[in-house]
C-alpha cells in the first residue's frame, strides 16, 4: 500500500510542481523579456535572488487564477521550470495555451513564498512568422546573425535592435528608434546586425511589418558582452546590513563587466562566517556585531578583478540610518559614454539603500539585476532597493510610482515622480520676466501642477499611515521650491514665489529634507539643474536667450514624513561635468542627484 501511495504523490508533483517548504524574503528580481507573447513562442525571462536554492523555481499561471497571490498552494501551474542560480535566464514554452493574461512567480526552494514580485504578461494570437538569433550572446563590435520565416513577405519587413527593456515597440507601436536595423524582404532569408558602438548589456532583436511596428515573430532578447579583462565598477563598497544570528546573503557577482567569459568568483579574505559562491553570492550567519569586510576576486578567461566589500552587522535594528537617493538617469544613462557602468559606479560609492529613479528608460531592470537589488518600474519612474520592496502602487499616468521597501523591524513607502518639463518656469522667470501669477498660470499650463495634486492626493492612505510607516516623495518635479524663492533670497529680481510643485507636499505635510538640513537657500542653494549645462541653449520659445548662462535652481528633491530624523542631505555629482562634449563625462546625467541620510525612529 505504501508504494502505491508513493507514486500517487509522485503524480501529483509532476502535476502541480513543487510543494511547500521553507519561506524567503521577496528580495530578488524576476523579468520578461517581453509582456507580450505569441501562443507558440517561449516566454523568456531573467532572475537574480541573494537566497540561490537547487529548487528555486518560475511558474506561469493564469491571470487572475491559481497561481499563489498569497504565498501558498491554491492549484497548478501552467508551465514550471527550476532556476538554481543566483542569477540567470530561463524559458517556458506556450505550446498548447490560450490568448489572454497570465502572470510568472519566482518562488523559494519547492515551495510558494515570493522571490520577487509576480510579473504580468499577456499571450497572443500566434504570429505570422518565426525569428531566430544564431549567436544570443556576442562580444561588443561583433555582428548579430538573425534568421527569419513569414508568411507576410514584404519588400520593407525589416529587423532592428533595440535596448532592452528600452525603446522597443513592445505594444508594437513607436517609441524610439532601433540602435541597428536591416530590411528583410523575403519570405524568409537571414540578415546581419552590427553591434559596433554598443555598450555591454541586455537587447532585442524586433521582426516587423512594411516600415511599421507589427510584429511578425515574437522578439529574440540577445546579450552584449564586454571586452578585456574583469572588473568591478567599485573597489570598494558596502552590501546590505546584516543581523547577528540570522542567515544573509547579497549578490556581487553581477556587478562584474568586462569580459566575462567562464567567470567564477571567489573568497580572499574575511571572517569565518562569510563564503562567496562561484556566482558571486555572498552567505553566512554572523556572529558578532560590526563592520566587517569580505575581500571577492573575479577571474574571467582574460583575467582577474578584486573588490573589498563590507557588511555591517546589528545587534539590534537592521536598518537604524537610511541612505535615500533621488536621481534623474538622462534617458537611462544613454547620452555617455559607458553610461550603465558608470551609474553602477555612483550607487556603490554613494552606499544608498533605496533610490528612486527618473527618466528611467528601463535602467532600474539592468541596475537592479547587477546590483543584486530589488526594483518597480512604470516607464520614466521607477525605485530600486538594496531592500526586498514587499508590495507595490499602480503608476499614476507614467509620472509616479510606488513601492513599499521591508527595512526590518520598520517598513518605509517610497514614491518616485517625474513631471513635465515645459515650460519651464525659470526660464519663464529669468527670460521671460513674466509676473507672479503668470508663472503660476504656466505651471497649471505646464500640468505640473495637476500633477503633483493627483500624486499627493494618491498618497493620502500613506500619508495618513506615516507615523507607523514613514513615507518618501522623491523625484524631478522639473520646477523650483518656494522653500528658495522668497522675499529674502532673490532669484532674478524676484521675491517670494509660491511654487505650487513645492507647495502641495508642504500643505500635505511632507517636509523638504534639503531645506531642512540646510535651511538658507542663499549660503546652500542645492543646484540640481544643472552640473552639465551652463549655458542655455535655446528653445523653450527663448531661441533670443542662447548663449547667456543657464539658470541654476534645486529641481529635484526628498521629500519625508513619519519618524525620520535628516542627518544631512546633498546634492551631488561626479567630477567636472563638460557640457561641449558631455558622452565623455565620468558623471553620466545631466542632473544632480540628491541624497539624504536619515535617522530611522
Amino acid at each position: 500500500m505504501r508504494r502505491v501511495v508513493l507514486v500517487v504523490l509522485a503524480m501529483l508533483a509532476v502535476l502541480i510542481g513543487p510543494v511547500p517548504e521553507a519561506r524567503a524574503a521577496a528580495d530578488g528580481s524576476l523579468a520578461v523579456s517581453s509582456a507580450t507573447v505569441a501562443v507558440g513562442s517561449d516566454v523568456r525571462f531573467q532572475y537574480a535572488t541573494p537566497r540561490p536554492q537547487a529548487k528555486n523555481w518560475v511558474g506561469l499561471y493564469a491571470d487572475p487564477g491559481n497561481g499563489p497571490v498569497g504565498e501558498a498552494y491554491v492549484g497548478p501551474s501552467l508551465k514550471w521550470v527550476y532556476t538554481p542560480d543566483g542569477s540567470g535566464s530561463g524559458v517556458l514554452a506556450t505550446g498548447g495555451l490560450t490568448p489572454g493574461n497570465y502572470v510568472l512567480y519566482y518562488l523559494y526552494n519547492d515551495g510558494y513564498t515570493w522571490l520577487a514580485q509576480p510579473v504580468k504578461l499577456k499571450l497572443t494570437a500566434a504570429l505570422p512568422g518565426t525569428l531566430t538569433v544564431a549567436n544570443p550572446t556576442v562580444a561588443a563590435g561583433s555582428p548579430v546573425q538573425v534568421s527569419y520565416t513569414t508568411t507576410s513577405a514584404n519588400a520593407k519587413n525589416w529587423v532592428g535592435l533595440y535596448r532592452n527593456p528600452g525603446d522597443g515597440p513592445v505594444n508594437q507601436v513607436y517609441v524610439g528608434p532601433s540602435l541597428a536595423w536591416a530590411y528583410t524582404p523575403n519570405a524568409s532569408g537571414s540578415a546581419t546586425l552590427p553591434t559596433t558602438g554598443l555598450t555591454p548589456g541586455d537587447y532585442i532583436v524586433y521582426y516587423l511589418y512594411n516600415d511599421g511596428y507589427t510584429w511578425l515573430a515574437q522578439p529574440f532578447p540577445i546579450r552584449v558582452t564586454g571586452t578585456g579583462a574583469p572588473r568591478f565598477p567599485s573597489s570598494a563598497f558596502a552590501l546590505r546590513n546584516a543581523k547577528v544570528g540570522v542567515a544573509y546573503t547579497a549578490a556581487v557577482g553581477g556587478l562584474v563587466q568586462g569580459d566575462t567569459a567562464g567567470l567564477t568568483l571567489t573568497k580572499t579574505s574575511g571572517p569565518a562566517w562569510a563564503s562567496v559562491s562561484a556566482s558571486g553570492v555572498v552567505s553566512g550567519t554572523p556572529t558578532a556585531a560590526g563592520t566587517v569586510t569580505i575581500g571577492v576576486r573575479a577571474t574571467s578567461s582574460t583575467g582577474t578583478a578584486d573588490a573589498t566589500v563590507t557588511v555591517r552587522v546589528q545587534s539590534g535594528v537592521l536598518v537604524p540610518q537610511l541612505r535615500a537617493l533621488s536621481w534623474n538617469l538622462w534617458h537611462g544613462g544613454s547620452s555617455v559614454t559607458g553610461g550603465f557602468e558608470k551609474e553602477l559606479k555612483f550607487l556603490l560609492d554613494s552606499d544608498a539603500d533605496v533610490v528612486g529613479l527618473q527618466e528611467n528608460d528601463g535602467a532600474a531592470q539592468r541596475l537592479a539585476g547587477a546590483l543584486g537589488w530589488s526594483f518597480h518600474q512604470d516607464g520614466s519612474v521607477a525605485v530600486v532597493s538594496r531592500y526586498p520592496i514587499t508590495a507595490t502602487g499602480t503608476a499614476i499616468a507614467g509620472r509616479a510610482v510606488a513601492a513599499r521597501i521591508d527595512l526590518g523591524a520598520r517598513s518605509v513607502r517610497l514614491w518616485s515622480a517625474h513631471l513635465g518639463y515645459t515650460p519651464y518656469g525659470p526660464y519663464d522667470a529669468c527670460f521671460g520676466r513674466m509676473g507672479v501669477q503668470q508663472l503660476l498660470n504656466q505651471e497649471a499650463a505646464a500640468g505640473r501642477t495637476g500633477q503633483i495634486n493627483t500624486i499627493v492626493s494618491a498618497m493620502g492612505p500613506d500619508l495618513a499611515a506615516a507615523s507607523s510607516t514613514p513615507v518618501l516623495l522623491v523625484g524631478d518635479f522639473n520646477a523650483p521650491s518656494h522653500l528658495d524663492w522668497t522675499a529674502s533670497n532673490s532669484r532674478c529680481g524676484y521675491g517670494a514665489v509660491p511654487w505650487p510643485t513645492s507647495t502641495a507636499p508642504a500643505n500635505a505635510g511632507l517636509t523638504d529634507s534639503y531645506r531642512q538640513a540646510h535651511p538658507n537657500p542663499a549660503a546652500f542653494p542645492g543646484t540640481t539643474w544643472s552640473p552639465v549645462f551652463k549655458t542655455f541653449t535655446g528653445g523653450y520659445g527663448y531661441d533670443s536667450h542662447a548663449g547667456e548662462a543657464e539658470p541654476q535652481d534645486r529641481i529635484d528633491f526628498i521629500h519625508y514624513k513619519g519618524p525620520l530624523t535628516v542627518v544631512s542631505s546633498d546634492a551631488l555629482w561626479v567630477g567636472a561635468p563638460s557640457q561641449s562634449n558631455p558622452s565623455a563625462n565620468a558623471w553620466p546625467s545631466d542632473h544632480a542627484a540628491v541624497l539624504t541620510v536619515f535617522q530611522v525612529g
